[in-house]
């Protein structure tokens, strides 16, 4: 057991890291082909974009993954169900989106450009909806090698398709062109999930009843993924709330809009990115945890569940703990080095440490997740929003400038970091 976490975990690096390489090599071809203004209107697309693929997946892949890893269902029903649930779904949210494209597009963006990049989103969910829950089949059977194969190939589609169309697309005007950057998922999502198909076993048999919705399965899946959407969609929220906050209470007191975007600026585009660079470890870890505690807490074994995720807090705090210390010891270098300036390095020598929280925080968020409890992680989020919420607005008053935001957020990771462990511990406890 504990091999074979150690093994999923060092694939998901490795294969995490090849990604992670290559999302960065596509951004900078996008942008250089682009150019600022089309980059800018992306950018503007980019969270309604982010809201529907959460509203689309619905949870279904984190539920898939435990229910498939539990091993106690027929597994080619359950696929079939939970694809028949995402259908409906994301049937509806095509007419919605197709809806609300004018009304977003004209009154929410104020930019006439986005109309069709919207209308492609419609066209686009289905594909990364079906993707996603081929790829938490073979998490929950603990086969991470076709997640990190299809997910490679995905990105080098995406980035061939990037080079040899978008000369031809930036000739037109820039509506088709952001349409175009949209509706590239399709192709690289559908060759993903062909790559996917290559992995499952040579013979398959197929009865009929495998394709009949499983309404036992339906309202299992649907227990686990409400409370993970509307948790992220908490997040979204409070994400949504905060600049809203915190730029109407220091202009109360006294700052200029032109500090708040300023210091606001330097926190969130500098720091932040640089402190959360070691959660792509953690989430690696937490991914391969997720099948592991479900199997293993399922069949009554709740010593090797524990002993799991022990094993994943260790290595998640492992490697945070080294971050951090270079992050505390030598804050400058990684702020020239990535970005060319030296502004955040205070705001960074105070997060790095509380960072360690957030390290700690996504073992737990797949305990609970393994062990049926996603609602517990939704109630931590929303206490964590309400509380970051209220202090942004009490600790900005006290004229420290983007401090009080600062010790919200820090406030906001300690208090659900802390109520995650408490939850996990009484599953443990039982």
């Amino acid at each position: 057991m504990k091999d074979k976490l150690i093994k999923s975990t060092l694939i998901l690096l490795v294969g995490g890291f090849i990604t992670k390489i290559l999302g960065m090599v596509i951004k900078m071809v996008m942008g250089r082909m682009v150019g600022s203004e089309v980059l800018g209107l992306y950018m503007m697309i980019l969270p309604t974009f982010s809201l529907f693929i959460g509203l689309g997946q619905f949870g279904m892949p984190v539920a898939l993954s435990k229910m498939v890893a539990e091993d106690k269902n027929n597994n080619k029903n359950l696929f079939f169900s939970i694809i028949f649930l995402l259908l409906v779904i994301n049937t509806l949210l095509v007419i919605v989106i197709i809806l609300i494209a004018p009304l977003l597009t004209k009154y929410l963006l104020k930019n006439n450009y986005l109309y069709y990049g919207i209308l492609a989103i419609a066209i686009v969910i289905p594909f990364i909806s079906l993707s996603s829950i081929c790829r938490s089949y073979f998490f929950g059977k603990e086969k991470m090698i076709p997640h990190i194969v299809s997910n490679i190939i995905e990105d080098l589609v995406r980035l061939i398709v990037m080079i040899l169309f978008i000369p031809f697309f930036i000739k037109k005007c820039l509506s088709y062109l952001l349409c175009f950057l949209i509706l590239i998922n399709v192709i690289s999502e559908a060759t993903s999930i062909l790559v996917l198909f290559l992995f499952l076993p040579k013979k398959i048999n197929f009865k009929r009843s495998d394709f009949i919705p499983n309404k036992s399965y339906i309202k299992d899946s649907l227990s686990i993924g409400i409370p993970n959407t509307t948790g992220r969609l908490i997040g979204s929220i409070g994400y949504f709330l905060e600049p809203i906050l915190l730029t109407n209470t220091l202009n109360y007191v006294g700052y200029t809009s032109s500090f708040i975007t300023r210091e606001y600026g330097v926190l969130s585009g500098y720091v932040m990115p640089i402190l959360l660079l070691p959660s792509f470890f953690t989430m690696a870890i937490s991914q391969a945890l997720l099948p592991t505690i479900s199997r293993e807490y399922s069949n009554g074994r709740k010593l090797n569940a524990k002993k799991s995720l022990r094993l994943g807090i260790f290595f998640s705090l492992i490697i945070g703990f080294i971050f951090t210390c270079f992050f505390v010891l030598f804050p400058d270098i990684f702020l020239k080095i990535i970005y060319h300036t030296s502004e955040g390095i205070n705001y960074m020598k105070f997060l790095a440490p509380i960072c360690l929280f957030q390290y700690f925080q996504a073992p737990l968020n797949s305990c609970l997740d393994a062990t049926g409890r996603s609602k517990d992680i939704m109630i931590g989020n929303l206490l964590g929003m309400i509380v970051r919420s209220i202090f942004i607005v009490i600790f900005s008053l006290f004229r420290i400038g983007l401090w009080g935001l600062i010790l919200a957020i820090s406030l906001n990771v300690i208090i659900i970091t802390i109520y995650d462990f408490i939850k996990v511990r009484s599953v443990f406890s039982k």
